[in-house]
């Protein structure tokens, strides 16, 4: 059955309290077209969620359920996931704002899996304040990874560029040790599958970065680039697939080359989020590629700068809804179309 669109039931997780993770989801359900789009759910607290709304002078009116089952279709429904109050010190660091936002977070990715919302869209949350006994991840992608089925990784989306990373939230002095060939050709595949699959792109063409400097330079500034990546591109190649490279990262995004290509592996996390938010910064989206259910998250972190001023832009927030629909739909497509017509059940 294909849903309508309205149908489409969006789980929103909402990120740290003190940061501007609310407000951004505020902001852009204000903008009712949105609810022809999809239903949300917010996972959170319905006085908090109020409260949030009256100080920004916001006008859209949210719907209080405390189960699933209550969703109203065309509404913003905000899901009851705790009951007690919480104190909130807008751009302030703090542990206990923090295990909430890890409750929100949970409670989503749960009915994520049991298919009662669709997609998850997450705020942003603060990596350090969420750390407990119970939750040990650095961020969503690594928990994401651990609930869902598939092997996650960061492709961050834009209209300008896609970025894939090798390896993401890992320190800078053990990139090396983890670069091997069956990790690159893994990763390559996750998004060459994801660009088929999700954005309907039939011929994907994707672009690898050299990991050191000039791609080492024949070895002068490393071998990495020598012993590994260029001959796992070469046997790729050679098999058919449409992978290019490696190509040093400061020319190639300086000479505008990355327009040439569908996606880009990038080595490491700096790599491709520098370039990534330099050229798209407010209005990219992280989009969790590889899994069986589709998140995506705006491109920014809490900002706790700004939290709690009104003035947060909710343009990436928005992206990231708009992209967790079209890959919804695009993948439905998909899946539709390569389905064997001739497989029947037995009896």
């Amino acid at each position: 059955m294909v849903k309508k669109s309205e149908n489409i039931i969006v789980g929103v997780s909402i990120g740290d309290l003190n940061g501007i993770g609310p407000e951004v989801i505020l902001k852009t359900f204000e903008d009712n077209r949105l609810l022809e789009l999809c239903t949300p759910v917010i996972f959170g607290n319905v006085k908090i969620i109020s409260f949030m709304k009256k100080n920004l002078a916001l006008t859209s009116s949210i719907q209080g359920i405390d189960s699933i089952d209550q969703l109203v279709l065309g509404k913003i429904n905000v899901l009851n996931v705790w009951k007690e109050g919480v104190n909130i010190e807008p751009g302030v660091a703090n542990e206990v704002v923090g295990s909430y936002a890890i409750k929100s977070f949970t409670a989503a990715t749960k009915a994520l899996k049991l298919n009662e919302v669709d997609v998850l869209v997450t705020a942003p949350i603060n990596k350090y304040n969420i750390q407990s006994e119970e939750f040990k991840f650095p961020g969503h992608t690594d928990y994401l990874n651990q609930e869902l089925e598939g092997d996650a990784l960061m492709l961050m989306v834009s209209d300008k560029l896609r970025i894939g990373l090798l390896t993401d939230h890992v320190p800078l002095n053990e990139i090396s040790n983890l670069l091997t060939e069956q990790l690159l050709v893994k990763k390559i595949e996750i998004i060459k599958n994801t660009l088929i699959a999700d954005f309907g792109i039939s011929k994907p063409k994707i672009a690898v970065l050299g990991l050191n400097p000039h791609c080492g330079d024949n070895g002068v500034i490393g071998n990495e680039d020598d012993l590994i990546i260029k001959p796992t591109i070469k046997k790729l190649f050679e098999g058919g697939e449409m992978v290019f490279g490696p190509y040093a990262s400061d020319s190639f995004f300086g000479s505008s080359k990355y327009e040439n290509y569908d996606a880009i592996l990038a080595m490491y996390h700096d790599q491709g989020l520098i370039p990534f938010k330099t050229l798209s910064f407010g209005k990219g989206v992280n989009y969790t590629a590889g899994l069986d259910k589709v998140r995506t998250s705006p491109d920014h972190g809490t900002a706790f700068e700004i939290a709690g001023k009104d003035l947060a832009n909710p343009d990436s927030f928005r992206e990231a809804l708009y992209l967790a629909i079209d890959v919804y739909n695009k993948r439905n497509e998909y899946q539709e179309l390569t389905k064997n017509p001739l497989k029947t059940k037995r009896n």
